[in-house]
C-alpha cells in the first residue's frame, strides 16, 4: 500500500509540474494573441501618394498597424484634419507648404521624412519651348504663398526672370527685378492647375496634375525643377505624435525598397525617390 501510495503522489507531482509548464507556455503565447491591432488615419489626395499608401499596407497590417487612408478633395482639409486630430498623419505636401500653414493656423506639424521629388514644370499648350512665349504672355501659377515662391524660384533658374535676394521665407511676385518680356502672372488655386492649361500660355504644376493632361515632364515640360530643392512630398504629423511607433513603422514601410522600386518602374522622372 505505502508503495502505491508513493506512485500515486509521484505521478501527481508530475503531472502538475506539466501542467504549471503548459500554463507558462501559454502565458508567453498570450502577449502576441492579445496584441491590440492599431488604426492609422492617414489624409492623402491623389496618386502616386494614394498608391504609396495602398503599397504598404499589408506591411503595417504584418506589424499590428491598420493603415486606414483619408482622401480629400483639397489642398487645404488634410493638414486641417491633422491639426485637428482627426487624422494621425497626412501625404500630400511638401515642407514648405506645411510650414506656411504652420504659420498661419498657429499648428504644430512636422514633417517625418521625405519620399519624392515632384518634377515642378512648365507646360504649354501652343508652344514647345520657352522662348517662343510671345511678349505679355499669361503664365498661371498656383496661389499659395509657398507654390508662388516655387514658380518664381524656376522661372529664375532658368533665367527667364531676375528676382533679388530673398529677404523673407518666400519669393512673391514684388521680388522680381527683371521680366524681359513682360509675363504676366495669374494665380490659381493648386487643384485649378490643369484647367489653366486651355487658357493660359503655360501653366506651372507639378506631374499630379500635367499626368491627366497626358503631359510628363521629360516629353513635355519647356523647363523642369530637378531634385535640388526643397519641395520634396512628404509623410507629415504633429510634433505630438511623430516619434509614435505606428508614424515611424510608417515612414520605414514608405521609405522601403519596394516603395523605390515601385516609384522608379511607374513614375520615373515624374516622381523621382527622395530616399
Amino acid at each position: 500500500m505505502k508503495k502505491v501510495f508513493l506512485l500515486i503522489t509521484i505521478a501527481l507531482f508530475i503531472l502538475a509540474g506539466c501542467g504549471q509548464e503548459d500554463k507558462a507556455k501559454e502565458s508567453e503565447k498570450a502577449p502576441e494573441k492579445s496584441k491590440e491591432e492599431v488604426t492609422l488615419k492617414v489624409a492623402s489626395l491623389i496618386p502616386p501618394m494614394t498608391e504609396i499608401l495602398d503599397l504598404v499596407k499589408p506591411k503595417l497590417a504584418e506589424e499590428g498597424i491598420n493603415l486606414e487612408m483619408v482622401v480629400l478633395g483639397d489642398n487645404v482639409q488634410p493638414n486641417s484634419a491633422l491639426a485637428a486630430k482627426e487624422v494621425d498623419a497626412n501625404f500630400f505636401q511638401h515642407v514648405p507648404y506645411m510650414e506656411e500653414f504652420n504659420r498661419s493656423n498657429d499648428a504644430e506639424l512636422v514633417p517625418v521624412t521625405a519620399i519624392y521629388f515632384a518634377n515642378y514644370g512648365v507646360y504649354a499648350k501652343e508652344y514647345s519651348a520657352m522662348d517662343e512665349l510671345p511678349e505679355g504672355a499669361v503664365i498661371a501659377i498656383a496661389n499659395d504663398v509657398s507654390n508662388i515662391d516655387r514658380s518664381l524660384a524656376l522661372l529664375a533658374q532658368h533665367e527667364v526672370i531676375t528676382l533679388k535676394e530673398k529677404t523673407g521665407p518666400y519669393y512673391t511676385k514684388a521680388d522680381i527685378t527683371n521680366n524681359p518680356k513682360n509675363y504676366k502672372f495669374e494665380e490659381v488655386d493648386l487643384l485649378m492647375l490643369a484647367r489653366m492649361y486651355d487658357d493660359a500660355d503655360a501653366v506651372v504644376m507639378t506631374p499630379a496634375y500635367a499626368a491627366p493632361l497626358g503631359l510628363t515632364p521629360k516629353a513635355d515640360a519647356l523647363l523642369t525643377e530637378g531634385i535640388d530643392n526643397d519641395f520634396a512630398i512628404s509623410l507629415v504629423a504633429r510634433k505630438d505624435n511623430v516619434d509614435s511607433e505606428p508614424i515611424q513603422k510608417l515612414a520605414e514601410a514608405m521609405t522601403s525598397p519596394e516603395v523605390r522600386e515601385f516609384l522608379e518602374k511607374n513614375y520615373d522622372e515624374t516622381a523621382i525617390p527622395a530616399f
